[in-house]
């Protein structure tokens, strides 16, 4: 179970683990899979990169994270630059 959102989106990248590949990461979000489901696809497309939702999380390959920020801003999210992953 996720713990509750404090209303605001992080974004970071991650590179460790990934044989080097960069990863863009969205976490923070109190939506159902569905939605979450949807707006990773968004973010897919916008980014023309591949990417999935694992916990809760969305992960976008490559990095992203100031396209995505902003694509976020503009669906009206607040979103905040991480440095560390999700717990």
């Amino acid at each position: 179970m996720r713990p509750p959102s404090d209303g605001v989106l992080r974004v970071s990248t991650e590179t460790k683990g990934r044989a080097g590949k960069g990863v863009t990461l969205v976490w923070g979000l109190a939506l159902d899979a569905a939605a979450l489901a949807t707006l990773a696809r968004q973010l897919r497309t916008a980014c023309g990169a591949g990417g999935t939702v694992k916990d809760g999380v969305i992960e976008v390959q490559g990095e992203h994270a100031e396209r995505v920020m902003v694509l976020l801003q503009k669906q009206g999210f607040v979103v905040k630059r991480a440095l560390r992953t999700p717990a």
